[in-house]
């Protein structure tokens, strides 16, 4: 049980801004929602007491809000008589009242300060179909909609439990503006998380904002939590296995091939969560019923892994790769010849990096790779973007020049003072140098085993064009290891089924689901080329 009052950690642009406690109580007049809280800039909000009244069928009954905003003392006293709201609002002793007409089951908001109001959402939700709209007052000033969107479940491992919530996308249609986001609640209808992303604003309750939690997008009854020793310190992961045990060989024991998944750039957790796609937690789990034992893993840095992301290259990425094949390989449930690496992405350039030093790896997938080199990479996915911009010729000459100099500055070391400050800490870091650096043409020769090249047709971010130089490059190598090349149509980066594949439809995507032309060719390939390795 929650305890009466939980404390939510409010982020803007990723960064935590303040602290808000807020309460749900139940009487026999009905519910109240009581909060206090501290925003630091730019907000600069102390709210030291907000208080909401609704009926027990949650009809808004009153709403006041005592604090101090940028400075200035703040009370709004709201009473709701039917369809009639009457605010008296004091603001640096000046005080004016008003009157507004709304409906009879509005719910009452403070808008971007205060979160607690946002316990009534959470609760209507669990009742709100699909396509309805709820009514909504942000005191003391302006009404809007919220239009209900799809919901799906979705579970948060704790330090204590394993928290079960229904994430349900929402639309704020404000006077001039729509705001997309999501809400998630949990199994009494308690507020979880509160997800605005084109204004960079999160909302997160304190058990799951914890280092020590993780959104469990997807799980499976036999999912086993491990731990995996690296360069001094410990990657945390899921393994997945087959519903059905593999055979046993002639020494008795029972083994399965395995697959380890890498995910992309950035700070990747073990599912590679994007715009509510679980692209790795989903490709884990039709493998593993497909009969491998599937491991994937937070990014060092990220999630529950231990390490500093900020200081690591690919090269060190590619060594957390060879530390999670050391692991499967010492697994009595593993067949140690029968390992795979299958990296998306910018995991891709890891599994590559990693299958050159390790023989233990038996074959490589590369799923949405980069075929030319990082720097090369950059280039075309700027100018894809600015081919579908609005700005002038000028202008996109002007930032292709600014990308080319970021280029140089980064791979020579010289010319770092021709950037603004704000951009030379961005991209001058381990990671970004060596993505730039990364050219598959220099990798390829030294990758001896089986290679797998997978891409979507319609995938905008890694042009198809680089699934046909990785082709041309590994068949170049000696001895000729074996080649596949699946291209699938109506697929995106995301490996979901889209249509455009522009990253401005990722958001709009009504399939959440990793298409399974995508899993059942990977599953195909790894069937073939591993059980050739069987016994070996």
């Amino acid at each position: 049980m929650l305890p009466p009052r939980t404390a939510f950690t409010i982020f803007l642009r990723g960064a935590p801004i303040g602290i808000e406690q807020m309460a749900v109580s139940r009487s026999a007049e009905g519910w109240t929602i009581t909060s206090s809280g501290r925003l630091g800039a730019p907000l600069d909000v102390v709210g030291r007491r907000l208080q909401v009244r609704y009926t027990a069928d949650w009809r808004p009954l009153a709403f006041s809000f005592d604090g101090t905003v940028r400075g200035q003392t703040q009370t709004v006293h709201t009473a709701v008589d039917g369809t009639t709201a009457r605010s008296d609002i004091v603001v640096a002793g000046e005080t004016k009242q008003k009157i507004d007409t709304i409906a009879d089951d509005t719910l009452l908001v403070l808008p971007n300060t205060f979160f607690g109001p946002y316990e009534a959402l959470a609760a209507r939700l669990r009742t709100a179909p699909p396509g309805s709209t709820i009514k909504v007052f942000g005191v003391p000033q302006v009404s809007f909609s919220i239009l209900v969107g799809d919901s799906t479940p979705e579970h948060f491992q704790t330090a204590s439990r394993l928290v079960s919530t229904h994430r349900t996308h929402i639309t704020l249609d404000l006077p001039g503006a729509k705001i997309d986001g999501e809400i998630w609640s949990d199994e009494g209808g308690r507020l979880v998380r509160l997800s605005l992303p084109g204004q960079s604003l999160d909302v997160v309750r304190e058990d799951v904002a914890a280092v020590s939690s993780r959104s469990v997008p997807v799980s499976r009854s036999n999912d086993e939590q491990v731990h995996i020793p690296a360069n001094g310190f410990s990657l945390a992961g899921t393994v997945s296995k087959p519903s059905e045990p593999a055979a046993t060989n002639t020494a008795g024991a029972a083994r399965s091939p395995a697959v380890i998944l890498i995910g992309g750039s950035g700070p990747a957790d073990r599912d590679a969560m994007v715009f509510g796609i679980p692209i790795l937690g989903q490709i884990a789990n039709a493998l593993a019923d497909a009969g491998f034992l599937v491991l994937r893993y937070d990014k060092r840095g990220i999630g529950q892994s231990g390490g500093r992301a900020e200081s690591a290259s690919l090269t060190d990425f590619a060594d957390d790769v060879r530390a999670t094949v050391r692991m499967l390989g010492e697994r009595r449930d593993v067949d140690p010849k029968r390992i795979a690496v299958v990296g998306h992405s910018e995991g891709g350039a890891v599994a590559l990096i990693a299958a050159a030093k390790e023989k233990r790896i038996g074959a490589v997938g590369l799923i949405g790779a980069n075929g030319v080199s990082g720097a090369d990479l950059v280039l075309a996915q700027q100018q894809h973007l600015l081919n579908r911009s609005t700005f002038s010729p000028e202008e996109k000459q002007a930032k292709i020049e600014l990308q080319q100099r970021i280029h140089e500055a980064v791979l020579t070391g010289k010319g770092w003072e021709q950037l603004p400050p704000e951009l030379r800490k961005q991209v001058d870091n381990p990671e970004f140098q060596s993505i730039l650096q990364n050219d598959p043409a220099r990798i390829m020769p030294d990758v001896r085993q089986p290679v797998f090249i997978l891409q979507g047709e319609l995938d905008t971010q890694v042009e198809p064009s680089n699934a046909d130089r990785l082709e041309a490059l590994a068949r170049k190598r000696k001895n000729s290891p074996p080649v596949d090349v699946v291209k699938i149509p109506g697929v995106n980066h995301l490996l979901v089924p889209a249509t455009t594949g522009e990253m401005d439809e990722y958001g709009k995507l009504p399939d959440k689901h990793v298409s399974s032309r995508v899993t059942d060719a990977l599953a195909a390939w790894l069937k073939k080329t591993l059980a050739t390795r069987a016994g070996r």
